[in-house]
């Protein structure tokens, strides 16, 4: 057998093609690179989006809750909420009960981006080329996956 033959495959290597990790990987990175092309006229970063939808579903959140929410810690959270803050889309408060809380609201322009991130969702359908069955039985599936890999980890 040649072994310097690069189409010989051995049986026992993992390939890329069959591995569930990997089309999870290139699928969220095709799924990135759509949402930057729809946010750039909002001038939001894929995580601002989802920081502003948690905020759009129920305004003033601790970092701990949208955290909760993001699947992030506050270490990867507070850096991109300052940068929020600075592009005047949210405020940061301190508790005043608990100093150590800070809690997360909409401004008057974070709110009003609300309006002009309505027609993404469909688009993002669109280009899935998936009918909205499709996508919710998708997104059930892989909501359990998500569940079963955080319980083995």
């Amino acid at each position: 057998m040649d072994t310097k033959n690069s189409s010989t495959i051995a049986p026992h290597v993992p390939q890329l093609e069959q591995q569930l990790c990997f089309a999870l990987y290139s699928s969220s990175l095709a799924m990135n690179k759509l949402y930057r092309k729809l946010l750039r006229k909002l001038d939001l970063t894929y995580s601002q989006y989802l920081v502003m939808m948690v905020l759009w579903e129920r305004n003033e959140q601790t970092v701990s809750e949208l955290g909760e929410k993001l699947f992030l810690d506050s270490a990867t959270l507070t850096p991109l909420l300052k940068r929020m803050e600075q592009a005047e889309l949210i405020t940061r408060t301190r508790c005043a009960n608990d100093e150590r809380q800070v809690i997360i609201a909409l401004t008057p322009k974070g709110d009003a981006l609300r309006e002009q991130a309505k027609e993404i969702p469909g688009c993002v359908l669109a280009a899935s080329h998936c009918s909205l069955e499709e996508v919710q039985d998708l997104k059930r599936r892989l909501d359990t996956l998500r569940g079963s890999l955080t319980d083995a980890s």
